[in-house]
């Protein structure tokens, strides 16, 4: 009988089916944990997961301020749904621990709650909320809230929780894509018409233009992905007309061009197997004690400086054979140096691999294939160049099986290359495992 006790509302408010629908499902739950120990979830880690999924209760925020205000009132961290959890706290009470919500927005807020079957109005014959207390001074009854279909409803509760988590994650990684996306396209559009190359730049900008705007911060994960989709196609074939318009010249590598990127470097010879948690740590740590844009200055002066002596020595085109040579005096490595060391990628080449420019392709496809994102790739490209980002991705799919995280690890040494502690060269050599280019 005490869970039927007072469970029509009071005065002018009606019974519906909703509300004695959840009384009669919340009374079957309660006996069926008398006596365990299950369903007791902390109410503030509740509270939040129901705030993360609110729009599947369709729950407003301040709806959700309202119960917290009302969770505030209950002495307990756990909530035990075997049991009542009866809070009676005045409107006025409420108001003050909502921050000075109305008395009718607050009833407004009450009914939905009641509503939606994560609260149990208990009126009292007056309509009042107390509590009534026996000879020992424990309560003996009280009328107000129950919370204990909160409680009951955790794990329903969590699993949307776990789905607008997910959700959330999947619009931030579209809306990233978009964004990098738009940013390539235009850029390189406006490359192509600043500087004068062969292709339709008019009709692509004119598309661009179309798949531009703001991204509504409202939009369906369904509508991202269509802009992403129709962006990411245009990006290609942007890229396709920019890349036929370079001459063989233009697409070759010179030294200079290809060692403004390479560095000597403090790591191990051996390919690193750290946690994606510890690389970052580690760059982390670099970055505070080494003052970074300071080094990344003086890197940038020491490589020209190096440049312009190998030059003054070999000629444009001079090369240094064996392997610490090439480590002192940054000449670059043979493209087959790096295909002895890292063959695997070869494979997924469409047309083999044939120089650098099909070294660059193909590593932008297997990143991909690696899990990559595109703004992981994005930022290696910049840390490192383009041909230094290519032959990491070529050595992360070279020992795969090693590696947890290929988008973690990428990140960690992009991290290195942006403050000067990373190159490519001890990687390979580690690879090729016999100290040859």
């Amino acid at each position: 009988m005490t869970d039927r006790f007072a469970t029509t509302p009071f005065g002018g408010r009606s019974l519906s089916h909703a509300m004695f629908a959840v009384q009669e499902k919340t009374a079957r739950a309660r006996k069926k944990l008398a006596g365990t120990d299950r369903n007791h979830p902390e109410k503030w880690a509740l509270l939040r997961s129901l705030t993360e999924a609110r729009t599947a209760f369709f729950l407003s925020d301040r709806t959700i301020a309202v119960l917290e205000a009302l969770l505030s009132f209950y002495p307990e961290t756990l909530l035990d749904g075997s049991t009542p959890l009866i809070v009676f706290p005045s409107n006025a009470e409420l108001s003050m621990r909502t921050r000075g919500m109305s008395s009718a927005t607050i009833r407004r807020h009450l009914a939905a709650l009641v509503e939606t079957g994560l609260i149990i109005r208990r009126d009292s014959p007056n309509g009042k909320r107390y509590a009534r207390r026996g000879e020992s001074g424990d309560i003996e009854r009280a009328f107000g809230f129950d919370l204990s279909p909160l409680a009951l409803r955790a794990d329903e509760i969590e699993v949307h929780a776990v789905q607008a988590r997910d959700l959330a994650r999947a619009i931030h990684r579209v809306r990233s894509e978009i964004t990098i996306h738009l940013r390539d396209v235009s850029k390189t559009i406006d490359a192509g018409l600043g500087e004068e190359r062969s292709g339709d730049w008019e009709t692509y900008a004119d598309e661009l233009a179309a798949l531009s705007g703001r991204v509504s911060r409202h939009l369906p994960l369904e509508m991202l992905r269509v802009r992403c989709d129709a962006l990411a196609s245009l990006r290609v074939r942007v890229e396709k007309t920019y890349l036929e318009s370079l001459s063989d010249k233009e697409m070759s590598v010179s030294d200079s061009s290809f060692e403004q990127h390479i560095q000597n470097s403090n790591i191990d010879y051996h390919f690193e197997r750290a946690t994606e948690k510890g690389q970052k740590q580690s760059a982390e740590l670099q970055t505070e004690n080494n003052e970074p844009g300071r080094i990344v200055a003086l890197n940038k002066i020491r490589k020209r400086l190096e440049t312009a002596r190998r030059i003054k020595k070999h000629g444009e085109g001079g090369a240094v054979d064996d392997w610490p040579q090439l480590e002192t005096k940054s000449v670059p490595m043979p493209l087959k140096a790096v295909l002895s060391a890292c063959p695997q990628i070869a494979d997924y080449a469409r047309d083999g691999i044939e120089d650098w420019r099909d070294l660059m392709q193909t590593a932008g496809l297997v990143r991909s294939m690696l899990g990559v994102s595109p703004d992981a790739w994005e930022r290696a490209r910049e840390a490192m160049g383009e041909i230094n980002a290519s032959i990491t991705i070529a050595a992360i799919l070279e020992r795969i099986g090693e590696i947890r995280s290929p988008g973690g690890y990428l990140r960690a040494l992009t991290d290195r290359a942006e403050i000067g502690q990373y190159s490519v060269l001890p990687v390979i050599k580690a690879l090729r495992g016999d100290g040859r280019a």
